[in-house]
């Protein structure tokens, strides 16, 4: 841990790992695998209409599309740190005008808020991490207050993460767009806890599971 910030063990670049793999990915994806998928590039080329928003967190071993099995096309996905969606203001951001162009515009029919296991941002605030040396992350994180209340301390990260994903789901249905399309049964919630260690999904909002608040 330095900073601040929480650094799982073995953290950092994959051995061997460099700008020219990827350049080489490019070229294997451009070789390999985009004659395969030509037909549904072609038509995704005219047409976006993604079913689902998905918000996760930026941490890098999170793959929504690898996670869920999704084709391209069919996810809209916002990343931020903490999987965080700041409750609806008058201003305007990139996170709320994302939703809202996936809402209003796009119909996506499901919004999944996906928190996961190690949360770099959640072990920072359930550990009280000095985070002095970053001050837009310190700031950032004030959007998981409400989660912190609920938690109160109690049940480390795991507790942290879980109730995160609870509040963000609320500050979602702040927004204009997306309380609109839940008033109209247009659109479900639902809040994930992806776990890294297993592959495991936890679906907080089946049924019978505690729901946003």
């Amino acid at each position: 841990m330095q900073d601040g910030f929480h650094r799982p063990t073995g953290a950092g670049h994959l051995k061997g790992v460099t700008v020219q793999d990827l350049s080489e990915g490019v070229a294997r994806f451009q070789r390999d695998v985009f004659p395969a998928r030509a037909e549904l590039f072609a038509h995704l080329a005219t047409h976006h209409t993604p079913h689902t928003l998905f918000i996760g967190c930026s941490d890098a071993r999170v793959v929504p599309e690898l996670i869920t099995g999704a084709e391209p096309g069919e996810l809209f996905v916002v990343r931020t740190a903490g999987n965080l969606v700041p409750a609806h203001t008058p201003g305007t951001d990139g996170v709320a005008a994302s939703i809202e162009y996936a809402v209003a515009a796009l119909g996506v029919t499901d919004i999944v808020v996906c928190g996961h296991s190690a949360c770099g941002a959640m072990t920072a605030l359930a550990e009280g991490h000095d985070l002095s040396g970053a001050p837009a992350v310190a700031t950032w994180l004030r959007h998981a207050d409400a989660a912190q209340a609920r938690t109160a301390g109690n049940g480390g990260v795991p507790a942290l993460v879980r109730q995160n994903v609870l509040a963000q789901l609320a500050n979602l249905a702040t927004h204009p767009s997306v309380a609109k399309a839940l008033a109209e049964e247009k659109v479900t919630l639902h809040g994930w806890v992806f776990d890294i260690s297993t592959g495991r999904v936890e679906d907080l909002t089946a049924a019978g599971r505690v729901r946003a608040a």
